[in-house]
């Protein structure tokens, strides 16, 4: 079994629903000053953070990943949490002074975002690592000195990795993320993300290519585009049953395109399984609460992309 280190974060996730839309609420001439106050009917806590999410998604898949990650003083339940899920938490750092990392996430009823973040035990650098022979690593968003240094230990030892910069671009430098997409097999960014990297790096998809191997660029409900240096492939999603929560597609989806890679598959199957996974991540509220079996995956890859899913 290959050895994958997830690097990103770990959080306990406030979940909260706006019965409306953030637009109704945003007056286009006083964006200037804005003082908005959302009341929400319904809070729930679960857990979450980039690294926990890939992770969970991962371990359903039948994997192993080993989580690059600190958490806080208050990392009990979350601990206990991933160990009833399979998951190994040895590797994980824990910092006594400080809480676990937090995220107060608001959905509207068109699955638009607003959250905020505080990086907590999660802004503490990891410190070294020595990934195995044939390992594969993703960074993801969390420790920003950690999301720096990572890429040149990757690229130093042979490591396969994916970069996904997401909701931490806007604190990155444009050098911070041209080293991260530099040899990376894969560069993630949704589509807004993208927008955001192309305008601090001042890279187009074309310059992201010269040096990375495949680019993928998600776009919510009509799929994801998949390029790469031979052409670019929009990948339908996987149609949702119930949409409840968005919040953890994209971790979802990440973890279904590494497990696609760990079996050779072509980054256009990736993409189909990263999608098969997503849904079922959507259809739960909450980023670590969705199950499927194997069968299930398999029944709803073939559903989706006319084409048998071998795992």
């Amino acid at each position: 079994m290959s050895q994958i280190l997830v690097s990103g974060s770990l959080a306990y996730d406030h979940i909260m629903d706006l019965p409306g839309l953030f637009k109704d609420y945003f007056l286009a001439d006083k964006l200037h000053n804005i003082n908005i106050s959302f009341t929400v009917p319904d809070h729930a806590e679960h857990f979450g953070g980039t690294a926990g999410n890939i992770a969970y998604s991962l371990a359903l898949l039948g994997e192993k990943p080993t989580i690059i990650s600190t958490a806080g003083k208050d990392f009990a339940r979350y601990e206990a949490h991933l160990e009833a899920a399979g998951i190994s938490t040895v590797s994980i750092h824990i910092q006594d002074d400080v809480s676990t990392a937090f995220a107060y996430i608001v959905a509207d009823t068109d699955n638009n975002q607003i959250s905020a973040f505080h990086p907590g035990a999660a802004g503490v650098p990891y410190g070294d690592i020595k990934p195995h022979e044939g390992a594969i690593a993703i960074i993801a968003p969390g420790c920003f000195d950690d999301m720096r240094k990572f890429p040149d230990i990757f690229r130093g030892n042979g490591t396969r990795f994916l970069f996904d910069p997401g909701q931490v671009i806007p604190a990155l430098t444009a050098d911070d993320l041209r080293n991260g997409m530099t040899d990376a097999s894969v560069v993630f960014a949704n589509d807004y993300e993208f927008s955001l990297i192309k305008t601090q790096t001042s890279w187009d998809v074309a310059d992201v290519l010269k040096v990375a191997q495949v680019l993928v660029i998600t776009l919510g409900k009509e799929g994801s585009r998949v390029i790469t240096r031979e052409g670019e492939t929009l990948v339908k999603a996987v149609l949702v049953n119930d949409m409840k929560d968005p919040t953890g597609a994209g971790d979802a989806f990440r973890a279904g395109y590494i497990k696609g890679m760990i079996l050779a598959k072509t980054p256009i199957e990736c993409a189909q399984l990263g999608s098969a996974v997503a849904a079922y991540a959507v259809e739960q509220i909450g980023t670590q609460s969705h199950r499927f079996t194997v069968d299930d995956l398999k029944e709803r890859y073939q559903a989706a992309y006319g084409e048998p899913l071998a795992l």
